[in-house]
């Protein structure tokens, strides 16, 4: 049966590729997988194979063509699989998976028994030497910058005796030793950036008499923090894995099939951007041609763009000049912080549609109320702002308008709808911005708000925010009024749909009963999420804020 062989698919937006060689002529047999075309498109060169054995009949294209995805190329006689290709389908599917079988069950022992051994050390009062490394720090948190190392070589410390501080993305920790013990050695020094798991001390230990039934369900022990294991995979090649809990097995990640595919079919694979264990074969024994990834990447570039292609952002980033040509500049590595917060926010502004609401309060009355209350919190130990009553008013109005107390799922094509009252607070510190939550608004008076507040406020200066203080807001409040400016459009913070920015108050003349009388207003700006939140309800939401500012009593008669 005389077949023709076409230019296949080469990957999204690629529609053409010139001709580098052909390396058969009329006449030649071929066989599976046997490369017969070497191609080149505007992102890589691509060895093309045969896809079945045969005999070419006649020959359309030479090197320096340019041939169009789909065009003939040559034409054969098809024999269909050879004995050959079906031995190497044998090969890849047999020994592979018996392979890691076999190795395992050996790998899990020895990890087991190693475990064992470091339990009995945990038991033990016998001094030991112990590598102490960096501890889990929450989720996603894979590194963290060293900020001080407060210990040295030859120094005695005591259990839950601080170490050192460390600076996450997300927040400032100490991190204390589980254990008495001294320091034989330091293996980091302030601003190294370390990743979880990394040895940091060395300290000999004065008994590690340690393990309690308390600790023995806690998720992270710096000595425990991340012990690696390895197995075969499908290509006889080895992958670390992490372990996290020393006392329990490793979870091997292996793929649930083991590709059976000739180093063409993989390269091709690679080439276009596909996980070829991902891909399901056609042919015998579950054998995946370059067909069968050709059919997967083209489901797959359907399946985003029903989704409306949010898999990524898509823009190139495009390199900086040598500013040195033009005068003298210093060069200073991104914090920690700065550098989460941009990435953050790019993600935002990139992904979410804004759109900024502006509106003004009189908060005439209001300012005579807060400086009439302000002794009586700071008593308290707290500081009366416009923030704090801010943050009552704004957990009252997320309650009338719910779609501003909500996030958006659309992998599941949801709005899930918060029935809590989190709010963050935008602070500003040396370091960048951060975005410690205060929790349960709704619950808490407001002087019991401007407590928490001024406390919150002065420990993310010192750079004591916990990470459990950075998680679980529902929206987001900015006031820049202490540093001045009349408006501004802050960047929602996502998952959140709405931001509310606060711009310095000051007085102008307002028209009442007749004439212009001096009143104190104050900017807002209301960013929020279209996608969820229309025009109209945003002017709404704060259009009440604004009222409830200028007449408190609508927040009891509400």
């Amino acid at each position: 049966m005389v077949k023709e062989f076409k230019l296949p698919e080469l990957g999204e937006n690629i529609e053409s590729a010139d001709i580098v060689n052909v390396m058969v002529s009329a006449g030649d047999k071929v066989e599976t997988d046997q490369i017969i075309l070497e191609i080149e498109t505007d992102k890589a060169n691509i060895e093309v194979p045969a896809e079945e054995s045969g005999v070419v009949k006649e020959v359309f294209m030479k090197a320096g063509d340019k041939a169009n995805v789909g065009q003939t190329i040559f034409t054969y006689e098809s024999a269909g699989i050879s004995s050959k290709a079906a031995e190497k389908t044998q090969s890849k599917n047999i020994p592979v998976k018996e392979n890691v079988k076999k190795e395992v069950p050996e790998v899990l022992e020895k990890k087991k028994e190693e475990a064992e051994q470091i339990d009995k050390r945990l038991t033990s009062n016998k001094p030991e030497i112990v590598e102490f490394k960096l501890p889990e720090l929450g989720e996603n948190i894979e590194s963290a910058q060293i900020v001080k190392v407060l210990v040295k070589p030859g120094d005695k410390v005591k259990k839950d005796q601080i170490l050192f501080e460390i600076e996450t993305d997300k927040a400032n920790i100490e991190v204390p030793s589980d254990f008495d013990g001294e320091i034989k050695e330091v293996k980091v020094k302030d601003g190294d950036i370390v990743e979880v798991g990394k040895a940091v001390l060395v300290i000999e230990t004065s008994g590690l008499k340690v393990v309690s039934e308390k600790s023995k369900g806690e998720k992270s022990l710096p000595v425990n923090s991340v012990n690696q294991t390895k197995v075969i995979n499908a290509e006889n090649k080895i992958e670390e894995l992490e372990e996290k809990n020393v006392g329990s097995l490793p979870k091997i990640n292996m793929p649930k099939v083991i590709a059976p595919a000739a180093p063409s079919v993989r390269r091709f694979a690679r080439e276009i951007g596909i996980d070829i264990n991902q891909v399901e074969g056609s042919g015998p024994g579950g054998r995946i041609s370059i067909d069968d990834v050709k059919i997967f990447a083209k489901r797959l570039n359907e399946t985003i763009k029903e989704s409306g292609g949010v898999s990524g952002i898509g823009i190139k980033a495009e390199s900086l000049p040598d500013f040195s040509k033009w005068g003298k500049v210093e060069k200073q590595p991104m914090s920690n912080v700065r550098r989460k917060t941009a990435e953050h926010l790019s993600y935002a502004w990139a992904t979410i549609p804004h759109v900024t609401q502006f509106d003004k309060a009189d908060i005439t009355e209001l300012e005579r109320f807060r400086k009439q209350y302000s002794k009586k919190v700071e008593t308290l130990g707290g500081k009366l702002t416009i923030t704090a009553i801010l943050l009552k008013v704004v957990a009252e109005a997320l309650k009338k308008f719910p779609q501003f107390n909500s996030s958006i799922d659309l992998s599941n094509n949801e709005i899930i709808y918060k029935k809590y009252f989190n709010i963050g607070i935008a602070v500003d510190t040396e370091r960048g911005l951060i975005v410690p939550v205060v929790k349960d608004v709704d619950k808490k008076s407001i002087f019991d708000l401007s407590v928490e507040l001024s406390q919150i406020s002065e420990r993310a200066r010192k750079k004591k925010t916990t990470v459990e203080e950075m998680h679980g807001g529902n929206f987001t409040i900015s006031n820049l009024g202490g540093i001045g400016g009349t408006a501004f459009t802050p960047i929602v913070n996502s998952p959140e749909v709405a931001i509310l920015g606060v711009s310095r108050g000051g007085f102008e003349p307002v028209y009442i009963d007749g004439e212009f009388k001096p009143r104190l207003t104050l900017p807002l700006s209301l960013s929020y999420d279209h996608r969820i939140i229309d025009g109209a309800d945003a002017a709404r939401f704060l259009r009440w804020v604004c009222a409830v500012f200028e007449q408190p009593m609508l927040l009891v008669l509400d």
